[in-house]
């Protein structure tokens, strides 16, 4: 086993017996989608715009979610605002999240977001290796970061690939910012939205992007040579520049 404790993750426990059709309503996932396995979801803005992103795990009497320790405060008081006269009750639990590659053990489950995402195990793990490049990993892959790539209030989902991480669905009805969110999918082009980019020479995160001294996108998690990047995929087909270094996107010759 090759795994680490993730000291950033809090685990959310909601019980009740309204606890799917509550959050069947709130969330961009379809939670029957639990009785397989772990599912990824995210809540939104009425607006349509980015809140938090979790993944979800079914117990006999419970579900489970699974979140960044620095918005887990924040989620609980939103979804103790939606609740009203419903059935459901919401509290924190000291379950520990450990996460690896590799041969799981017992108890562990997937994550569904991507296959190279290894394993989770919630309540136990004594995290034997903390020396998994979780960030090259990302980067290769392009899965987003919570607060880093995905930032609350700001993002939308489908720019930053929730459909390719099996974070929404799009057949399961109505939920919070869903309407915003069909628009997206439905009745325009995405013209901007998380790539992973080719760097060569120094820059840093945050770094802006600039194509023939045009703004083009920002620069997020960079490992070794490769980048998560935000870019305008219409300024995004020939060489851009971000701090001293030369970006290049391999699928804008797709778009040319």
């Amino acid at each position: 086993m090759t795994g680490e404790r993730a000291e950033d993750r809090r685990v959310l426990r909601v019980t009740g017996a309204d606890r799917r059709t509550f959050l069947q309503g709130l969330v961009t996932n379809d939670l029957r989608k639990l009785d397989r396995g772990p599912v990824y979801a995210a809540i939104l803005t009425p607006q349509g715009k980015y809140l938090a992103d979790f993944l979800m795990l079914a117990e006999p009497e419970a579900i489970l979610i699974d979140v960044k320790a620095d918005l887990a405060e924040a989620l609980l008081r939103r979804l103790q605002m939606y609740r009203l006269r419903a059935d459901v009750q919401i509290a924190p639990t000291e379950l520990t999240v450990t996460r690896g590659l590799g041969t799981p053990p017992e108890g562990a489950v997937a994550d569904p977001r991507h296959a190279a995402l290894g394993w989770r195990l919630y309540g136990a793990g004594d995290g034997t290796d903390p020396q998994i490049d979780w960030d090259g990993i990302r980067v290769a892959n392009c899965i987003p970061e919570t607060a880093v790539e995905l930032v609350p209030e700001q993002t939308f989902i489908l720019e930053a690939g929730f459909e390719r991480l099996g974070g929404v669905d799009h057949r399961k009805g109505c939920y919070v910012g869903q309407e915003v969110t069909a628009r997206m999918k439905h009745k325009t082009e995405l013209r901007k939205g998380l790539v992973t980019v080719e760097v060569t020479g120094p820059a840093a995160p945050g770094d802006a992007i600039t194509a023939d001294g045009r703004p083009a996108g920002t620069l997020h998690t960079r490992s070794g040579d490769r980048a998560i990047a935000y870019l305008r995929f219409d300024r995004a087909t020939g060489p851009m520049q971000a701090g001293e270094a030369v970006v290049r996107w391999a699928d804008a010759e797709t778009l040319a």
